[in-house]
């Protein structure tokens, strides 16, 4: 058996070998064979580099160690899931550090109890992968409101009105949405919107 120990940091700003040094002597106390795996990476992302190496390389019944669930998540719900599924199929035990309920999965044989503690577990980190989430999602907020207040306009995309001037020329002459979109070199998708658009004025 191997621990695989992930840390995170979400820029290079962040030293993510902060936390490590700490894993590794828990990780010691358990185990000699042990690999890390550092990443500045944003958790909001589901493909990380680092963290698919860790999965690829990993095997059955090993560990995977991490500091807190928002070292390894703050993605949306459905993207956890996803997550976790990978996990669960190389059949890795997850062991988080500040989560102590999750140790206890590193000795016991006893399927019982390991059942019962993997319910609670995975209920646990489902809790603090959403808390992480929306603490993500409020500092965002909070920016925002920041900007808003300071005056600070976002302009935003600014619409190509010479190409939206041709898709209608193009679709006056009855041209199919398709053709329009090859002939003006944009999606088919846009030039349904641009149409769309007309017709709500």
């Amino acid at each position: 058996m191997t621990i695989h120990i992930y840390v995170r940091a979400s820029t290079k700003d962040q030293d993510a070998e902060r936390a490590l040094d700490s894993l590794k002597e828990f990780a010691i106390t358990i185990q000699d064979n042990v690999k890390e795996y550092v990443e500045n990476e944003s958790g909001t992302k589901l493909d990380r580099p680092v963290l698919n190496k860790l999965l690829d390389k990993a095997e059955n019944g090993d560990t995977l160690l991490v500091e807190s669930v928002d070292r390894l998540s703050r993605l949306k719900q459905d993207e956890f899931e996803v997550l976790k599924g990978r996990i669960k199929d190389k059949g890795l035990k997850l062991v988080v550090a500040d989560l102590p309920t999750t140790h206890v999965l590193l000795n016991t044989d006893d399927t019982i109890t390991s059942s019962i503690l993997n319910l609670v577990n995975n209920l646990l980190i489902d809790l603090l992968a959403t808390m992480a989430r929306l603490d993500n999602e409020k500092r965002i907020e909070r920016i925002k409101q920041g900007l808003e207040r300071s005056g600070y306009k976002p302009t935003g995309k600014k619409a190509d009105t010479d190409k939206h001037d041709r898709i209608r020329e193009l679709n006056n002459k009855g041209l199919t949405k398709e053709e329009i979109a090859k002939a003006v070199g944009c999606g088919v998708a846009t030039v349904y919107r641009v149409l769309k658009d007309d017709k709500s004025v």
